[in-house]
């Protein structure tokens, strides 16, 4: 929908209030920030497209924050992970840089389209697509569309016309394609090995109910484990329940942080406790009385009993995991409860809102922090793995996964 010079005013207006009031940062400077909002006003409100208004808006988001901040339409492209539940690097193919697929997260867009690691991307929509330096960022995706995409596999290469649907989004607020959320099985015939593609909704039930089905049934009996959170981009507060199968006791998880918290200094130990994941939406309406406009929550595992297989669990990560997985990664290493293994994760923790402006649009601010029980925030500095294992694409090129590899031997 194109918008008039008054309705691009109007949204513009909206931005800069609700980044004033609710933006976090304890440091933000909201004169520094009005005079950002009238230095790209005419830039934005004379705007004769849509995209170059949309333009406008992230090119002035940006000089306050180029990661948390953006602007959400129901046309707006997201990232891949969101988009076809896969993620990217760069590699050289025939002597020139081109975007690989490397995480193909199980039952997603990617997968069910037939991509697997290693293939790679030459072109979407009829566009060639190239990495370079003025062009360095993951290519986007919009949802509710069929995209054809033309990949090269294998060695020697082999062209091959693939579609990408992606799904209508449950959440306008956070838009994304689900792929399979959990999915158990066996490493070396052995080990019990876990797949987490996402943490899907707010507040997790089917995926703690899932996760007991899986602990209670096929890995009820298993010694070791290793949790796969690559490319894994986060969600809601499920992974609380993931956490509380790392550990036998009741544990101090960390907390959110909003801006008035951290501009008073304020001590978490007042801050209300969450520590279970319901098992019923029978509960929901207990929790949003609990909880109401309540952006600051201290959360403890649930206390599920000893597994055999804790002191002998691995975590995957890599630089796609954030979110709350990251939040699951960081738990585990403070606490010495799994060795991680992988790259280094990007560091992206903070708690996101999307707020209505009205004509189709949304704003997206980071509105609190996560910091760890022992004090510590990731965000903007990730988690360095105890064993750096960088993924190979000549390895998958030929089938095989490098770092899940380094897993299972980490675990004899």
């Amino acid at each position: 929908m194109t918008t008039t010079r008054s309705q691009r005013e109007n949204i513009l207006g909206k931005i800069k209030a609700q980044v004033s009031e609710k933006y976090f940062d304890p440091a933000f400077n909201e004169a520094a920030w009005n005079a950002t909002v009238e230095r790209h006003r005419g830039t934005v409100v004379d705007a004769n497209t849509t995209l170059a208004f949309e333009n406008a808006i992230a090119a002035m988001l940006s000089e306050l924050s180029p990661r948390t901040l953006g602007l959400l339409s129901d046309h707006t492209p997201i990232t891949p992970r969101n988009a076809i539940n896969a993620s990217f690097s760069v590699h050289a193919v025939s002597g020139s840089p081109h975007w690989v697929f490397q995480d193909v997260l199980p039952g997603g867009v990617a997968a069910r389209a037939g991509i697997k690691p290693g293939d790679v991307l030459l072109s979407a929509g009829d566009k060639p697509l190239q990495p370079s330096p003025s062009n360095g960022h993951t290519p986007a995706f919009e949802m509710h569309q069929q995209i054809p995409v033309v990949i090269s596999r294998g060695n020697p290469p082999k062209e091959m016309t693939l579609t990408l649907e992606t799904a209508t989004p449950k959440y306008k607020d956070n838009p994304y394609s689900e792929p399979t959320a959990l999915s158990a099985g066996s490493q070396a015939g052995e080990i019990a090995y876990l797949r987490v593609s996402l943490f899907p909704g707010k507040i997790g039930i089917d995926f703690a109910n899932e996760l007991d089905f899986i602990f209670g049934g096929r890995f009820q009996n298993a010694d070791r484990l290793i949790v796969d959170l690559r490319g894994n981009p986060g969600g809601g507060i499920g992974g609380l329940t993931l956490m509380s199968y790392l550990t036998p006791d009741r544990r101090a998880i960390g907390y959110s942080k909003n801006r008035k918290m951290a501009r008073l200094d304020a001590a978490p130990d007042m801050l209300p406790v969450f520590d279970k994941v319901p098992r019923s939406k029978l509960a929901i309406p207990a929790l949003a009385i609990k909880f109401l406009g309540k952006t600051s929550v201290f959360l403890y595992t649930e206390a599920l009993g000893r597994r055999a297989f804790h002191g002998r669990t691995t975590i995957l990560v890599n630089e796609h995991t954030t979110g709350a997985a990251e939040m699951v990664a960081q738990f585990a290493q403070e606490n010495q409860l799994a060795l991680i293994v992988g790259t280094k994760t990007p560091g992206r923790l903070v708690s996101r809102s999307a707020f209505k402006l009205g004509y189709g649009y949304r704003l997206v601010i980071p509105v609190a922090a996560y910091v760890s029980a022992n004090g510590t925030q990731i965000e903007g500095r990730g988690i360095v793995p105890d064993l750096l294992i960088p993924w190979s694409f000549t390895d998958a090129v030929e089938g095989t996964d490098n770092q899940l590899s380094a897993a299972i031997a980490s675990l004899r």
